[in-house]
């Protein structure tokens, strides 16, 4: 359990904001009115998608309520998604200051961004056509979203991250629907977990990594994804039907050591104590919790922390613990840290989901 030990202040670091301004499809920034476009407008995304909404599988039976659930968080993602790389291709034609890169192929990337961006717009599409006929709540609406970065490296950095949280949580949706009888959709989620695969590998070939980081990539769950997209992108009251989403949004954890190299070493971690008082599942001494690593297909790992300083009167509890990195076994890849309580079931990542109370903290090394 986490036991109080005296820690100087860390300071904090973080991307700037490209611009102040949130992004909104409110006034159709992408020419096509997405994401309600014509029959015309969509042949043009298919074109640049270079493929088309599936049509080949028999209509699937009304799915269950859990089902739901899980196409909605896929919705709300692939709008962010939309969001951010419809900004990123922005900044990259207009050759905005950092964006625009005379050592790289630039205009390959243009080209690359240009179709990822289509493919997301017909994933939000498909999992939004899904809602309409099946969910009473109808489609998912679209957020403001913010765009944390300021130069083209960190953006390809970040989408790396977020698209490996993806990767981890369609994972946890497929096991869904097969524990829920909705088999039948099992073979979409299944091609697009490939298709983000493809995406991350070209991320990861422009920051000189491996493409592919791991045997088994990292498990996430819905909880985690919704948590990191509201966090992170999401402007907080500009969703409209955010109430659909039956998901939760854990505080936010931050990891405030950066340049993490592939090492054992020390990592910073820091929360903010929640405004309405202590939870009464851990006292002020945060004895009742537990940061846990959540790294490949492995047991999650109950981290050693070594430092922790509680300042009850500033709102904040900072914390230094143990990354025993491992080349063969731990560490390599997308790693979800978070602060949950020490009663919970910390032996899956079901249960660290479960017994969360701060979280996911993303840490992303080779």
């Amino acid at each position: 359990m986490l036991s109080k030990i005296s820690l100087p202040l860390i300071g904090l670091s973080c991307l700037a904001v490209v611009s102040a301004a949130p992004f909104s499809f409110d006034n159709n920034p992408l020419g096509n009115h997405f994401p309600t476009p014509s029959a015309g407008e969509l042949a043009a995304i298919e074109t640049q998608a270079h493929g088309s909404i599936p049509s080949g599988n028999p209509p699937p039976p009304p799915p269950k309520a859990d089902t739901l659930t899980s196409l909605r968080l896929i919705a709300f993602n692939e709008l962010f998604e939309v969001s951010y790389f419809e900004q990123l291709l922005n900044l990259i034609e207009s050759k905005a200051p950092g964006f625009w890169d005379d050592s790289q192929d630039m205009q390959f990337i243009q080209d690359a961004v240009t179709a990822v961006l289509a493919q997301e717009e017909l994933h939000a599409i498909n999992a939004n056509n899904a809602l309409a006929k099946f969910d009473p709540a109808g489609p998912v609406l679209p957020c403001q979203y913010n765009f944390p970065v300021n130069n083209l490296k960190d953006a390809i950095a970040l989408a790396s991250t977020f698209t490996d949280v993806v990767l981890g949580t369609l994972q946890d949706v497929a096991t869904l629907l097969g524990v829920d009888g909705d088999a039948g959709l099992i073979r979409g989620i299944a091609s697009v977990i490939g298709q983000e695969g493809e995406q991350n590998g070209f991320y990861r070939i422009f920051q000189n990594k491996i493409p592919s980081a791991l045997p088994f990539l990292t498990a996430s769950t819905r909880d985690f994804a919704f948590s990191a997209l509201n966090q992170n992108f999401i402007v907080p009251g500009s969703c409209p039907n955010f109430n659909t989403i039956n998901l939760k949004v854990f505080g936010t954890l931050s990891v405030d050591t950066t340049n993490i190299q592939p090492q054992n070493q020390d990592i910073d971690f820091s929360f903010d104590i929640p405004k309405t008082g202590l939870a009464p599942e851990w006292k002020s001494d945060c004895s009742g919790l537990e940061l846990v690593f959540i790294n490949q297909q492995n047991a999650p790992l109950v981290a050693q922390v070594k430092k922790l300083d509680i300042d009850l009167n500033g709102g904040k509890v900072k914390i230094t613990a143990d990354f025993p990195f491992d080349p063969a076994n731990f560490g390599n890849g997308l790693t979800l840290a978070a602060v949950v309580l020490a009663s919970g079931d910390l032996t899956t990542v079901d249960g660290v989901a479960k017994a969360a109370v701060f979280g996911p903290g993303l840490i992303e090394i080779n």
